[in-house]
């Protein structure tokens, strides 16, 4: 049975077993319990759909000090297994990219989980990677389209972002969860920047310049690799888009960081962004990684934070800020903005979304086919606000996952 036919509960049973699942399943990679929760069968299969959706299936698999139903041991070691071969994978595609950028003499820096993979924080399998980030310089576009050929890869799509190459012979993404098939595709970024919410924070500044030698180099300090991390996650928490694995991130290199590390964070200069917008990301990540960042570390942070985003960032959750929120905000992260003036602007980006913006969420549509299971990019923008407004809409990737993570379960699936 495909996915887009399975039948869910009505939304507020599911909105309340999303939290439930969600919020017991973060606390166990901190601190697991010895006896499983007591879930219904609804709550055990909605636990399938956001461990993957977290993107801490292989997590779990290796931590968790009980055991669940059949069917949750058998997910478990079945991601476990598959995630293990796509780490092979992707080992071996990152070494083909390295060989390349290199013979054709072009620099570029391996961003984020790729950059992690090397400081030996995970076991393999355990950080999923769906697409590999490369910093580029600009000069290098042509090159680099050529070391993309040479790999098989070629254009996908382009965003303000990101230039995406995939394989030149793949099939849309059907495997729910981790999987070895599932299309690794390769994102260029010639600069780093996020919309907090329409203020853009760009970081990149003197990652990589001409001098740098070709081939895959390191982000130039273990405070830079932080601060990625750092901004990624914002960008994500403003758009209701985190995943817990990046919280995973960032506690494990919080325990790598020196204090040098730590200061060269706080004193970022207002031309790379400053420090204002760090204590969300931050105080999340020790909620769930208690003791991962010291108090006193968190409390210059919190000083550093304008007082509205302070407010609620002591009282965000994984639930309301991640996929597993499932109803679609009408403007998710106003709170990030830091002048009435952002506010508006704001407000008018969503109600009056400008071509790029409509033009980049075609895409995104485009690029990920079961999307359409869900009538929400389709309708025109006016009824989405009216539905934003007015009603509770689910948002279409959560929905998706769960169809899936529930399709798995069926014997014909």
């Amino acid at each position: 049975m495909s996915s887009a036919q399975v039948d869910l509960p009505p939304y507020t049973v599911l909105r309340a077993a999303l939290g439930r699942t969600t919020e017991f399943l973060a606390h166990e990679l901190h601190a697991p319990r010895a006896s499983a929760p007591d879930w219904n069968e609804l709550e055990w299969n909605v636990a399938r759909a956001v461990a993957a959706m977290q993107g801490i299936t292989v997590l779990l698999a290796n931590r968790l000090g009980w055991r669940g139903p059949p069917s949750w041991q058998a997910f478990l070691a079945a991601q476990l297994e598959l995630a293990l071969q796509r780490d092979a994978r992707i080992t071996l595609l990152l070494a083909h990219i390295g060989t390349a950028m290199h013979a054709n003499g072009v620099p570029c820096v391996a961003l984020k989980g790729a950059a992690l993979r090397p400081l030996g924080l995970y076991r393999p399998g355990e950080r999923p990677m769906g697409d590999i980030d490369l910093l580029t310089l600009p000069r290098d576009s042509r090159e680099v389209a050529h070391v993309m050929e040479q790999l098989d890869y070629v254009p996908s799509f382009e965003t303000r972002r990101h230039a995406v190459y995939a394989p030149r012979s793949c099939a849309p993404a059907v495997m729910f969860g981790e999987h070895p098939d599932n299309v690794l595709k390769i994102e260029v970024h010639a600069r780093i920047a996020e919309m907090l919410p329409v203020a853009e924070v760009e970081i990149s500044a003197g990652w990589l310049d001409s001098e740098a030698p070709s081939g895959i180099n390191p982000y130039p300090a273990m405070a830079e690799l932080m601060r990625h991390l750092l901004l990624h996650a914002a960008g994500n928490m403003r758009a209701h888009a985190l995943r817990q694995i990046q919280l995973h991130d960032i506690a494990l290199l919080a325990g790598k960081l020196a204090e040098a590390d730590w200061l060269q964070l706080l004193e970022t200069p207002e031309s790379r962004g400053g420090a204002w917008w760090m204590l969300p990301p931050l105080a999340l990540a020790v909620r769930y990684y208690p003791g991962a960042i010291a108090q006193s570390l968190l409390s210059e942070f919190t000083a550093r934070c304008p007082a509205p985003l302070r407010h609620v960032a002591t009282r965000m959750t994984l639930t309301g800020v991640s996929w597993s929120n499932l109803r679609i905000a009408a403007f998710p992260g106003i709170c990030w903005s830091r002048s009435p003036g952002e506010v508006v602007r704001f407000i008018r980006s969503r109600v009056l979304p400008s071509r790029v913006a409509v033009a980049e969420l075609q895409l995104a549509e485009a690029a990920q086919p079961a999307l359409k299971q869900v009538s929400w990019y389709g309708i025109p923008h006016a009824r989405r606000i009216q539905r934003w407004l007015f009603a509770r809409p689910p948002r279409a990737q959560t929905i998706v996952s769960l169809r899936a993570a529930l399709a798995d379960l069926r014997p014909d699936s």
